[in-house]
């Protein structure tokens, strides 16, 4: 059986007309920047997440990149965040000339550990940035209190985490400014790019509306130096369509993880292959369908054989991904932070081991069943 990573396809395909009537409008009216759209999306994306300002942004990497411009950092500034994660999460830092530093992620979440943190702070450590990787929340409370006592900004990565929440409020509402990305693999996914960064703070809210648009504050008139990190209305308009629907995707992919667990025990394999992990599941309160501190944006497993499995499931036709094979703190564009092998090892042995699987909300009972026999079969070669 053909089972594809991501099946984009299928939720398009319910949501078709929705979809073509909200750009049809945008074409009628020939407002393509910023306006109405993008303020409606706003809003609805401010009373989604919990928070008190939300800003359409041109992708989860200009949210990043912003949030950290917004907070007035640059050469001599240390922002501490994770070597296990996408490259804009380090990447911002260093385009505005601060230092990324790094802190080793828990084994179990893949999350920067706050013990790790508070070894990393500095004089020069001025914001911390977690990411809610793969879906699953960060440690907030622990990294919030961190931060309250050495007065430190956090600027949260949740660019794969929308929805998800920690201790009932939703990420992205829990530091000082929380930044999303609409890239289409996305649980809330656009048309091509786009972001949206949320805070409370409306003096925060207002220089990043600013920073957005070159800066400007009234027209021509630029009191900062900002750029073009407009989300455009016709994105807003999908987003929107889109965004209703948002719950009941994740629900689907919590229903398909919790699949996926039973699926594993009864073909025997839980002591060869390490599922995700929800926070409840380890309190032992709730199973993934019923727990909403992991969205599961992907499903990762961790096996020794990592690349060979990876190998023979392609031979299946089922697809796969390896995110992040090798950790930021080894990127060559990193070297001169001087880090070495062995310097962060959970990360290191995370990038060796892990294999994300399909989990997209449409996927069959039929495909999981399918996805957990090849892996059976290669473990019993």
């Amino acid at each position: 059986m053909n089972v594809p990573l991501l099946d984009l396809k299928a939720q398009y395909r319910t949501l078709q007309p929705q979809i073509e009537a909200a750009v049809a409008e945008v074409f009628a009216a020939q407002a393509f920047i910023l306006g109405p759209k993008v303020q409606a999306f706003e809003q609805a994306c401010a009373a989604y997440c919990g928070a008190a300002h939300a800003i359409g942004i041109s992708s989860g990497t200009d949210a990043l990149l912003m949030a950290l411009m917004a907070e007035g950092l640059g050469p001599g500034d240390e922002v501490i965040t994770s070597p296990y994660t996408f490259f804009a999460t380090a990447g911002c830092i260093a385009r505005l000339g601060a230092t990324p530093v790094f802190a080793d992620i828990e084994p179990r979440s893949f999350n920067i550990a706050p013990q790790k943190i508070a070894e990393k702070i500095t004089r020069k450590t001025k914001a911390i940035m977690p990411v809610h990787l793969y879906g699953r929340a960060a440690e907030m409370d622990a990294l919030n209190k961190l931060a309250r006592e050495h007065q430190l900004a956090v600027v949260e990565d949740a660019c794969q985490a929308i929805g998800t929440e920690f201790r009932g409020r939703r990420v992205g509402a829990l530091g000082d400014y929380g930044c999303f990305s609409f890239f289409p693999t996305k649980n809330l996914g656009g048309a091509g790019d786009g972001g949206l960064i949320t805070t409370h703070d409306p003096a925060r809210a207002a220089r990043l509306v600013a920073l957005r648009n070159h800066g400007m504050e009234p027209k021509y008139f630029h009191k900062l130096i900002g750029g073009n990190f407009r989300l455009d209305a016709l994105q807003a308009a999908v987003l929107h369509v889109k965004l209703p629907h948002l719950d009941g995707w994740m629900a689907g992919r919590r229903r398909n993880a919790a699949r996926y667990a039973q699926l594993f025990a009864a073909a025997g394999l839980t002591d060869r292959v390490t599922l995700p992990a929800t926070p409840c599941a380890e309190a032992g309160a709730a199973d993934a369908e019923t727990c909403h501190c992991h969205v599961f944006n992907q499903y990762i497993i961790r096996v020794p054989q990592r690349d060979a499995l990876r190998a023979f499931l392609t031979e299946r036709g089922i697809g796969t991904e390896v995110y992040y094979p090798l950790p930021l703190h080894l990127q060559e564009c990193f070297r001169y932070l001087g880090h070495q092998p062995g310097d962060f090892p959970e990360s290191e042995r995370a990038a060796a081991e892990t294999l994300a699987l399909p989990i997209y909300p449409e996927l069959t009972d039929a495909q999981a069943e399918a996805v957990v026999a090849a892996i059976r079969d290669f473990l019993r070669r």
